[in-house]
């Protein structure tokens, strides 16, 4: 008997982001992931900027996201992007 797939939530983050977008960007995520009750959410971050405060945004939402019993995965990240996760040893916390 197959597992049924866990609930999912898939949302786009589009950029620049700067630092004084971040109490709202998580504030919107974190109201996804309450209102769908989602215990897997794909996160589509294609058109972000890689910088330092797009990986802190990334890793922000993995946080409130865990805290809902939550986890967030990459979807089309590009090699900068993967990159500077790694460098910043974030790349257990913000997978693809």
């Amino acid at each position: 008997m197959a597992t049924p797939a866990p609930p999912t939530v898939t949302f786009a983050i589009t950029g620049p982001i700067t630092r004084g977008d971040l109490p709202g960007l998580c504030a919107r995520v974190c109201g996804l992931f309450e209102e769908s009750d989602a215990r897997l959410a794909l996160c589509d971050v294609a058109e972000l900027r890689v910088d330092a405060v797009t990986v802190d945004a990334l890793a922000r939402l993995q946080l409130a996201a865990r805290r809902r019993a939550c986890v967030v995965r990459l979807r089309n990240a590009s090699d900068e992007l993967l990159e500077l996760v790694a460098f910043m040893g974030l790349a257990n916390v913000l997978a693809e």
